[in-house]
Protein backbone atom coordinates (compact mmCIF):
# COMPACT_ATOMS: atom_id res chain seq x y z
CA UNK A 1 0.00 0.00 0.00
CA UNK A 2 1.35 3.42 -0.94
CA UNK A 3 1.95 5.69 2.07
CA UNK A 4 0.34 9.12 1.84
CA UNK A 5 3.06 11.79 1.83
CA UNK A 6 2.40 14.82 4.04
CA UNK A 7 4.40 18.04 4.13
CA UNK A 8 4.08 19.28 7.70
CA UNK A 9 5.04 22.96 8.15
CA UNK A 10 5.82 23.78 11.76
CA UNK A 11 8.03 26.27 13.59
CA UNK A 12 8.04 24.03 16.68
CA UNK A 13 9.32 20.57 17.47
CA UNK A 14 7.49 17.88 15.45
CA UNK A 15 4.28 16.89 17.24
CA UNK A 16 3.96 13.33 18.52
CA UNK A 17 1.84 11.39 16.04
CA UNK A 18 -0.19 8.53 17.53
CA UNK A 19 1.34 5.25 16.41
CA UNK A 20 -2.11 3.77 15.84
CA UNK A 21 -2.96 6.46 13.29
CA UNK A 22 0.34 6.01 11.45
CA UNK A 23 -0.22 2.26 11.26
CA UNK A 24 -3.84 2.59 10.18
CA UNK A 25 -3.40 5.18 7.45
CA UNK A 26 0.18 4.68 6.26
CA UNK A 27 1.32 8.26 6.81
CA UNK A 28 4.71 9.41 5.56
CA UNK A 29 5.30 12.79 7.22
CA UNK A 30 8.03 15.22 6.15
CA UNK A 31 8.54 18.05 8.66
CA UNK A 32 9.86 21.36 7.37
CA UNK A 33 10.15 24.85 8.93
CA UNK A 34 8.15 27.69 7.32
CA UNK A 35 11.19 28.95 5.41
CA UNK A 36 11.58 25.55 3.73
CA UNK A 37 8.19 25.42 1.98
CA UNK A 38 9.38 26.40 -1.51
CA UNK A 39 12.36 24.04 -1.46
CA UNK A 40 10.30 21.10 -0.19
CA UNK A 41 7.54 21.52 -2.76
CA UNK A 42 10.09 21.86 -5.55
CA UNK A 43 11.80 18.59 -4.70
CA UNK A 44 8.99 16.13 -3.98
CA UNK A 45 5.23 15.68 -4.50
CA UNK A 46 2.83 15.53 -1.56
CA UNK A 47 -0.76 14.46 -1.11
CA UNK A 48 -1.46 16.98 1.67
CA UNK A 49 0.14 19.99 3.35
CA UNK A 50 -0.40 20.80 7.04
CA UNK A 51 0.23 24.26 8.50
CA UNK A 52 0.60 23.97 12.27
CA UNK A 53 -0.04 26.96 14.53
CA UNK A 54 1.78 28.89 15.85
CA UNK A 55 4.09 29.59 12.91
CA UNK A 56 6.77 31.53 14.77
CA UNK A 57 6.02 34.95 13.31
CA UNK A 58 5.48 33.74 9.77
CA UNK A 59 2.34 34.82 7.91
CA UNK A 60 -0.10 31.92 7.68
CA UNK A 61 -1.84 33.61 4.73
CA UNK A 62 1.51 34.00 2.95
CA UNK A 63 2.43 30.36 3.51
CA UNK A 64 -1.02 29.28 2.30
CA UNK A 65 -0.65 31.35 -0.87
CA UNK A 66 2.84 29.93 -1.50
CA UNK A 67 1.58 26.37 -1.04
CA UNK A 68 -1.36 26.90 -3.42
CA UNK A 69 0.90 28.50 -6.02
CA UNK A 70 3.65 25.86 -5.88
CA UNK A 71 1.36 22.84 -5.44
CA UNK A 72 -2.00 23.60 -7.06
CA UNK A 73 -4.57 20.93 -6.32
CA UNK A 74 -2.94 19.74 -3.07
CA UNK A 75 -5.18 20.33 -0.02
CA UNK A 76 -3.73 22.59 2.67
CA UNK A 77 -4.97 21.74 6.18
CA UNK A 78 -4.67 23.87 9.30
CA UNK A 79 -3.84 22.36 12.70
CA UNK A 80 -4.56 24.84 15.46
CA UNK A 81 -6.03 25.27 18.87
CA UNK A 82 -9.62 26.53 19.29
CA UNK A 83 -8.25 29.93 20.34
CA UNK A 84 -6.96 30.44 16.80
CA UNK A 85 -10.40 29.86 15.26
CA UNK A 86 -10.88 33.44 13.89
CA UNK A 87 -7.66 33.30 11.87
CA UNK A 88 -8.40 29.74 10.79
CA UNK A 89 -11.81 30.81 9.46
CA UNK A 90 -10.06 33.56 7.50
CA UNK A 91 -7.68 31.01 5.97
CA UNK A 92 -10.45 28.58 5.01
CA UNK A 93 -12.11 31.45 3.20
CA UNK A 94 -8.91 31.88 1.20
CA UNK A 95 -8.64 28.24 0.17
CA UNK A 96 -7.45 26.18 3.16
CA UNK A 97 -9.09 22.78 3.07
CA UNK A 98 -9.96 21.98 6.66
CA UNK A 99 -9.43 22.96 10.28
CA UNK A 100 -7.88 20.21 12.40
CA UNK A 101 -8.44 20.79 16.11
CA UNK A 102 -5.38 20.37 18.29
CA UNK A 103 -5.75 17.08 20.15
CA UNK A 104 -6.97 13.53 19.55
CA UNK A 105 -9.95 14.60 17.43
CA UNK A 106 -7.61 16.44 15.07
CA UNK A 107 -5.63 13.29 14.39
CA UNK A 108 -8.82 11.41 13.56
CA UNK A 109 -9.88 14.16 11.15
CA UNK A 110 -6.51 14.11 9.43
CA UNK A 111 -6.67 10.34 9.14
CA UNK A 112 -10.05 10.53 7.41
CA UNK A 113 -8.76 13.12 4.95
CA UNK A 114 -5.71 11.05 4.03
CA UNK A 115 -7.74 7.87 3.65
CA UNK A 116 -9.93 9.68 1.16
CA UNK A 117 -6.87 10.92 -0.72
CA UNK A 118 -5.36 7.47 -0.92
CA UNK A 119 -8.52 5.59 -1.84
CA UNK A 120 -10.17 8.00 -4.21
CA UNK A 121 -7.45 10.25 -5.60
CA UNK A 122 -9.07 13.26 -3.92
CA UNK A 123 -6.01 15.53 -3.68
CA UNK A 124 -7.57 18.72 -4.99
CA UNK A 125 -8.41 22.21 -3.83
CA UNK A 126 -10.64 22.18 -0.78
CA UNK A 127 -13.39 24.32 -2.21
CA UNK A 128 -13.69 22.04 -5.23
CA UNK A 129 -14.18 19.05 -2.90
CA UNK A 130 -17.23 20.75 -1.40
CA UNK A 131 -18.89 21.51 -4.73
CA UNK A 132 -21.60 19.54 -6.43
CA UNK A 133 -20.40 16.80 -8.78
CA UNK A 134 -20.97 18.84 -11.93
CA UNK A 135 -18.88 21.76 -10.73
CA UNK A 136 -15.85 19.52 -10.35
CA UNK A 137 -15.90 18.97 -14.12
CA UNK A 138 -14.98 22.62 -14.79
CA UNK A 139 -11.47 23.06 -13.44
CA UNK A 140 -10.19 26.58 -12.82
CA UNK A 141 -10.72 29.72 -10.78
CA UNK A 142 -10.57 32.47 -13.41
CA UNK A 143 -13.35 35.09 -13.64
CA UNK A 144 -14.09 33.91 -17.20
CA UNK A 145 -14.73 30.34 -16.07
CA UNK A 146 -16.70 31.47 -13.04
CA UNK A 147 -18.99 33.42 -15.39
CA UNK A 148 -19.62 30.25 -17.40
CA UNK A 149 -20.46 28.37 -14.18
CA UNK A 150 -22.80 31.17 -13.13
CA UNK A 151 -24.76 30.86 -16.37
CA UNK A 152 -24.91 27.08 -15.97
CA UNK A 153 -26.43 27.46 -12.51
CA UNK A 154 -29.04 29.90 -13.79
CA UNK A 155 -30.27 27.94 -16.80
CA UNK A 156 -29.51 24.29 -16.00
CA UNK A 157 -33.07 23.50 -14.92
CA UNK A 158 -34.68 25.44 -17.76
CA UNK A 159 -35.88 23.92 -21.00
CA UNK A 160 -34.46 26.67 -23.21
CA UNK A 161 -31.84 25.76 -25.80
CA UNK A 162 -28.22 26.74 -25.21
CA UNK A 163 -25.59 27.51 -27.84
CA UNK A 164 -22.00 27.00 -26.66
CA UNK A 165 -19.33 28.64 -28.82
CA UNK A 166 -15.57 28.76 -28.55
CA UNK A 167 -12.33 27.53 -30.02
CA UNK A 168 -11.56 23.84 -30.42
CA UNK A 169 -10.49 22.21 -27.17
CA UNK A 170 -11.96 24.78 -24.78
CA UNK A 171 -14.36 22.32 -23.12
CA UNK A 172 -17.69 22.93 -24.85
CA UNK A 173 -18.80 19.32 -24.42
CA UNK A 174 -17.88 19.47 -20.72
CA UNK A 175 -20.15 22.50 -20.29
CA UNK A 176 -22.97 20.61 -21.99
CA UNK A 177 -22.44 17.76 -19.53
CA UNK A 178 -22.55 20.25 -16.64
CA UNK A 179 -25.82 21.74 -17.92
CA UNK A 180 -27.31 18.26 -17.95
CA UNK A 181 -26.03 17.18 -14.52
CA UNK A 182 -26.92 20.46 -12.80
CA UNK A 183 -30.52 20.47 -14.00
CA UNK A 184 -33.73 18.60 -13.34
CA UNK A 185 -33.06 16.29 -16.31
CA UNK A 186 -29.92 14.75 -14.79
CA UNK A 187 -31.76 11.46 -14.17
CA UNK A 188 -32.59 11.26 -17.89
CA UNK A 189 -30.17 10.34 -20.69
CA UNK A 190 -27.52 12.64 -22.13
CA UNK A 191 -27.20 11.79 -25.83
CA UNK A 192 -24.43 13.36 -27.93
CA UNK A 193 -24.25 13.63 -31.72
CA UNK A 194 -21.22 14.89 -33.66
CA UNK A 195 -22.86 16.55 -36.67
CA UNK A 196 -19.55 16.59 -38.56
CA UNK A 197 -18.85 12.87 -38.19
CA UNK A 198 -21.72 11.58 -40.35
CA UNK A 199 -22.47 12.10 -44.04
CA UNK A 200 -25.64 13.99 -44.92
CA UNK A 201 -27.57 10.90 -46.03
CA UNK A 202 -27.09 9.24 -42.62
CA UNK A 203 -27.45 12.26 -40.35
CA UNK A 204 -31.22 12.53 -40.76
CA UNK A 205 -31.86 8.92 -39.79
CA UNK A 206 -29.34 9.26 -36.98
CA UNK A 207 -31.31 12.14 -35.47
CA UNK A 208 -34.88 11.13 -36.22
CA UNK A 209 -34.72 7.39 -36.87
CA UNK A 210 -36.40 5.43 -39.66
CA UNK A 211 -38.87 2.63 -40.22
CA UNK A 212 -38.27 -0.64 -41.97
CA UNK A 213 -38.23 -0.23 -45.75
CA UNK A 214 -37.67 3.56 -45.64
CA UNK A 215 -34.69 3.13 -47.97
CA UNK A 216 -32.49 0.41 -49.39
CA UNK A 217 -30.81 -1.38 -46.50
CA UNK A 218 -33.37 -0.32 -43.87
CA UNK A 219 -34.18 -3.87 -42.79
CA UNK A 220 -35.55 -2.90 -39.38
CA UNK A 221 -36.87 0.08 -37.46
CA UNK A 222 -34.27 2.40 -35.94
CA UNK A 223 -34.76 4.74 -32.99
CA UNK A 224 -33.20 8.15 -33.57
CA UNK A 225 -31.24 10.23 -31.10
CA UNK A 226 -34.21 12.51 -30.35
CA UNK A 227 -36.20 9.53 -29.12
CA UNK A 228 -33.22 8.15 -27.22
CA UNK A 229 -32.86 11.49 -25.41
CA UNK A 230 -36.54 11.70 -24.40
CA UNK A 231 -36.76 13.10 -20.87
CA UNK A 232 -33.13 14.15 -20.98
CA UNK A 233 -30.68 16.20 -23.03
CA UNK A 234 -29.56 16.06 -26.65
CA UNK A 235 -26.15 17.57 -27.32
CA UNK A 236 -25.52 18.53 -30.95
CA UNK A 237 -21.79 19.10 -31.35
CA UNK A 238 -20.36 20.91 -34.39
CA UNK A 239 -23.83 22.25 -35.24
CA UNK A 240 -22.25 24.50 -37.88
CA UNK A 241 -21.61 21.40 -40.02
CA UNK A 242 -25.30 20.48 -40.20
CA UNK A 243 -26.43 20.20 -43.86
CA UNK A 244 -29.20 22.64 -44.94
CA UNK A 245 -31.91 19.97 -45.44
CA UNK A 246 -31.40 18.68 -41.91
CA UNK A 247 -31.38 22.23 -40.56
CA UNK A 248 -34.98 22.63 -41.77
CA UNK A 249 -36.13 19.50 -39.92
CA UNK A 250 -34.23 20.42 -36.77
CA UNK A 251 -35.91 23.83 -36.75
CA UNK A 252 -39.34 22.18 -36.85
CA UNK A 253 -38.48 19.88 -33.95
CA UNK A 254 -37.31 22.82 -31.85
CA UNK A 255 -40.47 24.78 -32.63
CA UNK A 256 -43.09 22.04 -32.47
CA UNK A 257 -41.42 19.45 -30.21
CA UNK A 258 -42.40 16.73 -32.64
CA UNK A 259 -41.01 14.93 -35.70
CA UNK A 260 -41.54 12.00 -38.03
CA UNK A 261 -39.22 9.06 -38.50
CA UNK A 262 -37.84 8.69 -42.00
CA UNK A 263 -40.36 6.74 -44.08
CA UNK A 264 -43.19 7.14 -41.56
CA UNK A 265 -46.24 9.41 -41.39
CA UNK A 266 -46.60 8.92 -37.64
CA UNK A 267 -45.82 11.99 -35.54
CA UNK A 268 -43.60 11.43 -32.52
CA UNK A 269 -43.73 13.86 -29.59
CA UNK A 270 -40.46 14.48 -27.79
CA UNK A 271 -39.48 16.05 -24.49
CA UNK A 272 -35.85 16.93 -25.04
CA UNK A 273 -33.62 19.79 -23.95
CA UNK A 274 -31.29 20.68 -26.84
CA UNK A 275 -27.76 22.01 -26.33
CA UNK A 276 -25.65 22.86 -29.39
CA UNK A 277 -21.98 23.71 -29.74
CA UNK A 278 -19.74 25.00 -32.50
CA UNK A 279 -16.37 26.58 -33.15
CA UNK A 280 -17.70 28.15 -36.35
CA UNK A 281 -18.67 31.79 -36.81
CA UNK A 282 -22.39 31.16 -37.35
CA UNK A 283 -23.33 34.78 -38.15
CA UNK A 284 -20.81 34.73 -40.97
CA UNK A 285 -22.11 31.32 -42.11
CA UNK A 286 -25.58 32.90 -42.24
CA UNK A 287 -24.28 35.73 -44.44
CA UNK A 288 -22.81 33.16 -46.82
CA UNK A 289 -25.99 31.11 -46.96
CA UNK A 290 -24.54 28.09 -45.15
CA UNK A 291 -26.69 28.30 -42.03
CA UNK A 292 -30.32 29.24 -41.52
CA UNK A 293 -30.86 32.48 -39.66
CA UNK A 294 -34.11 31.31 -38.05
CA UNK A 295 -32.40 28.15 -36.75
CA UNK A 296 -29.56 30.24 -35.32
CA UNK A 297 -31.96 32.36 -33.28
CA UNK A 298 -33.83 29.27 -32.14
CA UNK A 299 -30.58 27.71 -30.89
CA UNK A 300 -29.03 30.88 -29.49
CA UNK A 301 -31.62 31.47 -26.75
CA UNK A 302 -28.89 31.30 -24.09
CA UNK A 303 -25.38 31.84 -25.48
CA UNK A 304 -22.30 30.61 -23.62
CA UNK A 305 -18.90 31.71 -24.92
CA UNK A 306 -16.11 29.44 -23.73
CA UNK A 307 -12.88 31.36 -23.06
CA UNK A 308 -9.65 30.16 -24.62
CA UNK A 309 -6.82 29.06 -22.35
CA UNK A 310 -4.91 32.18 -23.43
CA UNK A 311 -7.62 34.25 -21.75
CA UNK A 312 -7.21 32.48 -18.40
CA UNK A 313 -3.49 31.76 -17.90
CA UNK A 314 -3.87 31.52 -14.11
CA UNK A 315 -5.94 28.37 -14.64
CA UNK A 316 -3.10 26.58 -16.46
CA UNK A 317 -1.23 25.42 -13.30
CA UNK A 318 -4.50 24.29 -11.70
CA UNK A 319 -5.49 22.35 -14.82
CA UNK A 320 -2.01 20.85 -15.19
CA UNK A 321 -2.01 19.49 -11.64
CA UNK A 322 -5.56 18.23 -12.12
CA UNK A 323 -4.48 16.29 -15.22
CA UNK A 324 -1.37 14.91 -13.48
CA UNK A 325 -3.56 13.65 -10.63
CA UNK A 326 -6.17 12.23 -13.00
CA UNK A 327 -3.64 10.45 -15.24
CA UNK A 328 -1.68 8.97 -12.33
CA UNK A 329 -4.93 7.75 -10.80
CA UNK A 330 -6.17 6.22 -14.05
CA UNK A 331 -2.81 4.56 -14.75
CA UNK A 332 -2.60 3.35 -11.13
CA UNK A 333 0.88 4.77 -10.62
CA UNK A 334 2.35 6.71 -7.72
CA UNK A 335 1.43 10.39 -7.70
CA UNK A 336 3.68 12.85 -9.51
CA UNK A 337 3.99 16.60 -9.20
CA UNK A 338 5.16 19.54 -11.28
CA UNK A 339 8.31 21.49 -10.48
CA UNK A 340 7.86 25.28 -10.24
CA UNK A 341 9.81 25.84 -13.48
CA UNK A 342 7.51 23.36 -15.27
CA UNK A 343 4.45 25.25 -14.02
CA UNK A 344 5.99 28.52 -15.20
CA UNK A 345 6.69 27.04 -18.64
CA UNK A 346 3.17 25.74 -19.01
CA UNK A 347 1.65 29.00 -17.85
CA UNK A 348 3.65 30.99 -20.40
CA UNK A 349 2.66 28.86 -23.40
CA UNK A 350 -0.02 30.08 -25.84
CA UNK A 351 -1.93 26.74 -26.05
CA UNK A 352 -3.59 27.11 -29.45
CA UNK A 353 -5.26 23.74 -28.82
CA UNK A 354 -6.53 24.97 -25.44
CA UNK A 355 -7.38 22.58 -22.60
CA UNK A 356 -7.26 19.48 -24.81
CA UNK A 357 -3.73 20.29 -25.92
CA UNK A 358 -2.64 20.89 -22.32
CA UNK A 359 -4.05 17.53 -21.21
CA UNK A 360 -2.23 15.76 -24.06
CA UNK A 361 1.04 17.49 -23.13
CA UNK A 362 0.68 16.42 -19.49
CA UNK A 363 -0.17 12.85 -20.48
CA UNK A 364 2.95 12.66 -22.65
CA UNK A 365 5.09 14.09 -19.85
CA UNK A 366 3.76 11.59 -17.31
CA UNK A 367 4.34 8.69 -19.72
CA UNK A 368 7.90 9.68 -20.65
CA UNK A 369 9.01 10.64 -17.13
CA UNK A 370 9.31 6.98 -16.15
CA UNK A 371 9.81 6.44 -12.44
CA UNK A 372 10.59 10.10 -11.74
CA UNK A 373 7.99 11.72 -9.54
CA UNK A 374 8.79 15.34 -10.37
CA UNK A 375 7.93 16.62 -13.85
CA UNK A 376 10.36 19.32 -14.96
CA UNK A 377 10.25 21.89 -17.75
CA UNK A 378 12.31 19.50 -19.92
CA UNK A 379 9.39 17.04 -19.88
CA UNK A 380 7.35 19.55 -21.91
CA UNK A 381 9.06 20.10 -25.30
CA UNK A 382 6.48 22.66 -26.38
CA UNK A 383 6.76 24.29 -29.81
CA UNK A 384 8.02 27.82 -29.88
CA UNK A 385 5.57 30.68 -30.30
CA UNK A 386 4.82 31.46 -33.96
CA UNK A 387 6.90 34.11 -35.64
CA UNK A 388 5.70 37.69 -35.41
CA UNK A 389 3.20 38.63 -38.08
CA UNK A 390 4.19 41.33 -40.46
CA UNK A 391 3.28 44.80 -39.30
CA UNK A 392 0.65 46.69 -41.28
CA UNK A 393 2.13 47.61 -44.61
CA UNK A 394 4.95 45.01 -44.45
CA UNK A 395 4.70 42.40 -47.24
CA UNK A 396 0.90 42.63 -47.54
CA UNK A 397 -0.84 39.51 -48.83
CA UNK A 398 -3.25 41.64 -50.86
CA UNK A 399 -2.35 45.10 -52.10
CA UNK A 400 -5.02 47.66 -51.32
CA UNK A 401 -5.42 50.07 -54.25
CA UNK A 402 -5.98 53.76 -53.59
CA UNK A 403 -9.51 53.56 -54.95
CA UNK A 404 -10.36 50.66 -52.56
CA UNK A 405 -11.76 47.22 -53.36
CA UNK A 406 -14.72 44.93 -52.76
CA UNK A 407 -13.83 43.29 -49.46
CA UNK A 408 -16.15 40.26 -49.66
CA UNK A 409 -15.29 39.52 -53.29
CA UNK A 410 -11.55 39.79 -52.63
CA UNK A 411 -11.75 37.62 -49.53
CA UNK A 412 -13.67 34.98 -51.48
CA UNK A 413 -11.05 35.07 -54.24
CA UNK A 414 -8.22 34.52 -51.76
CA UNK A 415 -10.12 31.66 -50.11
CA UNK A 416 -10.90 30.12 -53.49
CA UNK A 417 -7.24 30.30 -54.47
CA UNK A 418 -6.14 28.52 -51.28
CA UNK A 419 -8.71 25.76 -51.76
CA UNK A 420 -7.74 25.24 -55.40
CA UNK A 421 -4.07 25.01 -54.48
CA UNK A 422 -4.80 22.41 -51.82
CA UNK A 423 -6.92 20.37 -54.21
CA UNK A 424 -4.24 20.64 -56.89
CA UNK A 425 -1.52 19.42 -54.50
CA UNK A 426 -3.65 16.47 -53.38
CA UNK A 427 -4.83 15.49 -56.86
CA UNK A 428 -8.42 16.49 -56.10
CA UNK A 429 -8.62 14.38 -52.92
CA UNK A 430 -10.94 16.42 -50.71
CA UNK A 431 -10.15 14.48 -47.55
CA UNK A 432 -6.40 15.04 -47.96
CA UNK A 433 -6.95 18.69 -48.90
CA UNK A 434 -9.07 19.21 -45.79
CA UNK A 435 -6.33 17.71 -43.61
CA UNK A 436 -3.75 19.95 -45.28
CA UNK A 437 -5.82 23.05 -44.40
CA UNK A 438 -6.88 21.90 -40.94
CA UNK A 439 -10.54 21.70 -41.96
CA UNK A 440 -13.17 19.02 -41.66
CA UNK A 441 -13.95 17.29 -44.93
CA UNK A 442 -17.58 18.44 -44.78
CA UNK A 443 -16.47 22.04 -44.19
CA UNK A 444 -14.15 21.95 -47.19
CA UNK A 445 -16.87 20.38 -49.34
CA UNK A 446 -19.30 23.15 -48.37
CA UNK A 447 -16.73 25.84 -49.18
CA UNK A 448 -16.01 24.22 -52.56
CA UNK A 449 -19.72 24.34 -53.41
CA UNK A 450 -20.24 27.88 -52.15
CA UNK A 451 -17.18 29.39 -53.81
CA UNK A 452 -17.52 27.35 -57.02
CA UNK A 453 -13.99 26.08 -56.57
CA UNK A 454 -12.51 24.26 -59.53
CA UNK A 455 -11.44 20.84 -58.19
CA UNK A 456 -8.37 20.24 -60.35
CA UNK A 457 -8.16 16.44 -60.38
Amino acid sequence: MYAARILWITANSPPPVPAAEVSRTGWNIHYRPPEGVAEALGRSPYEAIVLEFPLGGWSAAGLLEAARRLAPGVPVLIRAAPADAPEVMHLTGRGAAQFLADGAQGWVQLGCVLEGIRKGGLARLAERAQREDWEGLLVGESPELRQVMHIVRLVASRRCTVLITGETGTGKEMVARCLHLAGTRRRGPLVAVDCSALPENLLETELFGHVRGAFTGAVQNRTGRFEQAHGGTLFLDEIGELPPPVQVKLLRVLQEREFQRLGSSETVRTDVRVIAATNCDLPRAIERGLFREDLYYRLNVVPIQMPSLRQRPDDVPILAMHFVEKICHNEQIEPKSLAPEALARLRGHAWPGNVRQLENAVEMAVALSGERRILTALDFPLPEAPARSAAPGEFPLVALPDQGLNYERTLAAVERSILEQALRKTGGNKKAAAEMLGLKRTTLAAKVRTLAVEALC
